[in-house]
């Protein structure tokens, strides 16, 4: 009798977005075999108010990881271990005992802590905890959320006080689900998650107790920051996955850096999801800006040294059309933005600053909101579908241009991902703006793909980061193709644009 050959062995990644919760199973050579994915609800309850139902999230997670698991017709036994990846910022707070959360998740978007943020930037500038954290003052970041939640829910301080409230992202509030819950589930987070806290010094890697003190955050609500590769739990055994290692966890946009293999300083990618997320490494370097960007941990493999990143973060970009789809039904899906927008050759001199939640980087304008401008009798829905698509590129120039400044080189070319890079027109339309190539993986779903090298590292199942490296093949390239002078100008009306956004909201909230 020949030898028995061993059954193939699979990651699951867990890519908890802020639209959508996605699982794919990954093989070795990091390819997909097979997803689930399911949406979620959005809430608004007030203008500037995003909500999610964490408890919705956790039911769509079990659903999508059924599927994934179905349609690759494999069980746990050939799962070596589970990663997540999850929008960031993203705030839960939760009862430990019951497992019910106090209050709806307020998303990475919303805006309803200004007035916090602007009294706390009057004691000591919007850059008063820069220095530890590497972030700006800003109702984006998770700290926030927090403190809003436990001072406007009826008795959640209380309860906070006497050790009877978590509070987490995204990924540790699956964590704690998938390890058991209310029956033994842990409390963890991993360093760059709890970078986008307000609340993590970057050079300890550890909760700020005098952050803490100043946003009156008890520290017994806060999880235990581990690495972002390293077994975590095991899931619990009433779970379809019960007893693999959860062994990497990643916010979205660093887990998008990770499968895109950007592992060495100088290394950059922009995703374009919801919102659009530059991220450049800079190695074991903490690089602290001058024009607007955020510094992040981009990783940190078990026991090793940290590695850093500069980060621009814009809030909006597919959901532009998404909101075009749904508010304003000028197209029925997102995917017939591209066939509209190449009906027209150009913008038509119409230009859409999508600031709903303000300006992120390297603005940071939480009193702008969002302007459609240069508008006349000739300007048709084609031309509102270019200049929404164009608004994306115009931001991710705005960011590269405070990246290049920050970091002393010039981009020579953009790795990108994220769902709107099957739009060619965009992409085409980038590589132009920017005037360098953009590529485009073969696996555009790096998100989820970081999320599990993460874990199959942890476990063994690749060797190191030059293993991973192999795995990465270009899928598609643009290069520039438009003239110096129509960029400037271009350029030039896109920064008028942004200024008409300004001071639009006198007391923001």
């Amino acid at each position: 009798m020949g030898a028995k050959s061993m059954p193939e062995s699979f990651v699951v990644a867990i890519d908890q977005g802020t639209t959508s919760t996605l699982a794919m199973v990954i093989n070795h050579d990091g390819q997909v075999v097979a997803s689930g994915q399911k949406e979620h609800r959005q809430y608004f309850p007030k203008p500037g108010w995003v909500e999610h139902d964490p408890l919705e999230i956790w039911q769509a997670t079990r659903e999508v990881v059924g599927v994934a698991l179905a349609g690759a017709n494999i069980t746990r036994h050939n799962v070596v271990a589970v990663g997540i990846a999850n929008q960031r910022e993203t705030t839960v707070v939760w009862n430990r005992h019951t497992g019910q959360p106090v209050h709806n998740a307020i998303v990475w978007q919303d805006v309803r802590t200004e007035p916090l943020v602007r009294h706390l930037a009057e004691q000591g500038g919007l850059d008063r905890f820069q220095a530890t954290t590497g972030l700006p003052l800003s109702p984006y970041f998770a700290g926030t959320k927090l403190a809003w939640i436990l001072d406007s829910v009826s008795g959640a301080r209380q309860a906070a006080e006497r050790g009877d409230l978590l509070f987490g992202t995204i990924d540790c509030w699956l964590l704690w689900n998938l390890s058991g819950g209310v029956d033994g589930g842990v409390h963890l987070t991993d360093v760059t998650n709890a970078s986008r806290t307000l609340f993590m010094d970057l050079h300890t890697l550890q909760w700020d107790q005098a952050i803490l003190d100043t946003f009156g955050i008890p520290r017994s609500v806060l999880p235990e920051i581990k690495s972002s590769s390293e077994v975590f739990a095991h899931a619990a055994s009433n779970s379809l996955l019960r007893g693999t290692p959860i062994a990497g966890i990643l916010g979205d946009q660093q887990a998008a850096t990770f499968g895109q293999t950007a592992f060495s300083a100088g290394e950059a990618k922009n995703t374009y999801g919801t919102g659009c997320f530059l991220v450049f490494n800079t190695g074991p370097e903490i690089v602290l800006s001058g024009n607007g960007l955020l510094t992040t941990v981009a990783y940190q493999l078990g026991g090793d040294q940290p590695v850093y990143a500069l980060e621009g973060s814009v809030a909006v970009a597919g959901s532009l059309v998404q909101w075009l789809r749904d508010n304003l039904q000028l197209i029925d899906s997102a995917a017939q933005i591209e066939q509209l927008a190449s009906s027209v050759p150009d913008n038509g001199g119409a230009y859409i600053v999508p600031a709903f939640s303000g300006l992120f980087a390297p603005y940071w304008r939480g009193d702008a909101r969002g302007a459609i401008v240069g508008l006349t009798r000739f300007v048709n829905r084609g031309h509102l579908a270019r200049a929404a698509l164009e608004a994306t590129a115009y931001q991710t120039c705005d960011v590269i241009t405070a990246v290049e400044a920050d970091a002393e080189l010039t981009l020579t070319e953009l790795k990108v991902d994220g769902g709107m890079v099957a739009n060619g027109l965009l992409m085409q339309f980038q590589a132009d703006l920017l005037d360098v190539p953009v590529v485009r993986p073969v696996v555009a779903e790096t998100t989820a793909l970081g999320a599990a090298y993460a874990a199959g590292l942890a476990v063994g199942h690749w060797d190191s980061l030059d293993d991973l490296r192999t795995h990465w093949s270009e899928g598609q390239r643009w290069v520039p193709q438009m003239a110096d002078e129509q960029r400037g100008a271009l350029q030039a009306d896109w920064a008028k644009a942004v200024t008409k956004t300004y001071g639009w909201i006198d007391d923001p909230a």
